[in-house]
């Protein structure tokens, strides 16, 4: 076994993508365990220093990749993602394993079902490794508001790597994975991707099924995929997707992702550059690799075009005005009787306050009474209203555009990783980190970001965006702009 797994090790980079690791398995070339020791001996090395894992599922795992070795033997044939080692967000239900969201309030809490997409996983032999860090109930921007640990960003511990999937999202970059699963609310995949070099991806709104997803905004959230390579994002993608009974708002699809059906051209393909999108406040070095990231397309294939995003500017606003009026709804379960850590009290209303007190963190409490103010009577119009209406506006936007154009580039974040430390004690200057991110989420489109070049030896990201249900699109221009740096190495 240790002959094979050093193997494995001095051939990684034949097998370090999750197609790879799936082709060797069926291939005989490697045994679904011997992937698994390999992949748990990079936990153990490297985790310690970056915290990327709150639990690894050791024995689960171990059975799950036995299960796909029996199949190989017995000669059955194999699943889509049979034996590829994944890791999953902290505020999605494994059936028997804690999820806490990244909380106190929840430290106890113990799944009692399967998410949708841990079931779909767990049916397509996907072998599930653990749950990842992330900022407390996805609320933050650096995967520091999280109550048991601050995550490092892998390409320098110093850094933050992005939130609020900043464990799944350096787990990947580590590679202590090759794929794991985050979630987006206003960019909370594509902006930690930027920042540790990997692709993730955001599906359209309602692709992905919700259900067993610990909710944040409801109108907003959606599951997707970190990945090293385009292909192995739409290999996740193609196995978490599609319409489920228990989440209404999950989408029955005409078009489903299949990764071997990815172009890797940009023939035909017309690129929109929103103005909006190159603001003051963006680092000129960042904006120097996008734009030649930019041009680059240009010179392949791509057709390049100017367009205009006018209520951009209102993108943000509205963004932090819905999304702590749906926390703080969502959130109100979580009292220490219905959910969360109990408080003992013989006074009903201290044990309330007690519980949410102590088991709440402090900005989700910052969002909470943001929400409950912007949702009470006297300013119910003025402000969740006005925003609603706004959201309505952006989208209409965008349809107007991707009339226009197949294809939105912009840059993922305004900035390469920050020190540890440097914003967290200013939620408006962390707020301005999803600058660039939260726009598809309020219109509900589909988006990801790619490793586009570094600043100060720190990765830049490039963001891809499409009308609703145009996954594969982005999917398409992200494979083949994976494919130009290749050719260009």
């Amino acid at each position: 076994m240790r002959l094979r797994c050093q193997q494995f090790l001095n051939n990684f980079m034949q097998y370090k993508t999750a197609i790879g690791i799936r082709r060797a398995i069926e291939a005989k070339e490697i045994t679904a365990i011997e992937v698994l020791e390999h992949y748990l001996e990079v936990i153990k090395n490297k985790d310690n220093e970056i915290g990327a894992f709150l639990e690894v599922f050791e024995n689960e795992a171990r059975e799950q990749a036995n299960k796909i070795d029996n199949m190989v033997a017995t000669g059955q044939s194999l699943p889509r993602m049979a034996g590829v080692p994944i890791a999953i967000k902290d505020n999605m239900l494994y059936q028997g394993k804690v999820a806490s969201a990244g909380s106190k309030m929840l430290e106890k809490y113990v799944a009692t079902y399967d998410s949708t997409v841990v079931d779909r996983l767990k049916k397509a032999g996907a072998v599930i490794i653990g749950r990842t860090n992330m900022d407390e109930f996805a609320m933050g921007s650096s995967t520091e508001t999280s109550f048991w640990q601050k995550t490092k960003n892998p390409v320098d511990v110093t850094k933050t790597p992005g939130g609020s999937s900043g464990g799944s999202a350096a787990a990947v970059a580590a590679g202590m994975v090759p794929v794991s699963l985050g979630s987006d609310t206003g960019g909370s995949i594509r902006q930690p991707a930027a920042l540790c070099g990997v692709v993730g991806m955001k599906p359209s709104y309602g692709r992905v099924s919700r259900y067993g997803l610990i909710a944040l905004g409801s109108s907003l959230d959606q599951i997707g995929p970190f990945a090293t390579t385009p292909q192995d994002a739409a290999l996740v993608l193609e196995v978490i997707e599609g319409l489920d009974v228990h989440d209404a708002t999950s989408v029955e699809l005409t078009e489903t992702t299949a990764s071997e059906l990815i172009e890797e051209n940009f023939n035909g393909m017309k690129f929109g550059v929103p103005k909006e999108y190159f603001v003051d406040e963006m680092d000129s070095e960042v904006k120097k690799v996008i734009e030649e990231a930019i041009n680059q397309i240009k010179e392949n294939g791509g057709t390049i075009k100017e367009v205009s995003l006018p209520l951009t500017e209102y993108a943000l606003s509205a963004y932090y005005i819905i999304q702590p009026a749906e926390a703080s709804s969502n959130l109100g379960r979580f009292d220490g009787m219905r959910y969360g850590t109990r408080a003992l009290s013989d006074n009903l209303k201290e044990s309330y306050l007690m519980a949410r007190g102590e088991g709440f963190g402090n900005e989700v409490k910052r969002r909470i009474m943001m929400g409950a103010y912007v949702l009470s009577a006297g300013y119910y119009d003025a402000y969740y209203k006005k925003a609603l209406q706004i959201r309505q506006m952006i989208a209409n936007d965008f349809k107007r555009v991707f009339e226009e154009v197949d294809v939105i580039i912009s840059p993922t974040s305004p900035c390469v990783a920050w020190g540890l430390g440097d914003k967290f004690d200013d939620p408006i200057a962390m707020y301005l980190a999803d600058i660039f991110t939260v726009s598809a989420n309020i219109a509900g489109i589909p988006g990801i970001s790619v490793p586009c070049g570094t600043v100060h030896g720190l990765p830049v990201g490039l963001q891809f965006l499409a009308g609703a249900f145009k996954d594969g699109k982005i999917l398409r221009v992200a494979a083949a702009f994976e494919q130009l740096k290749v050719n260009n190495s």
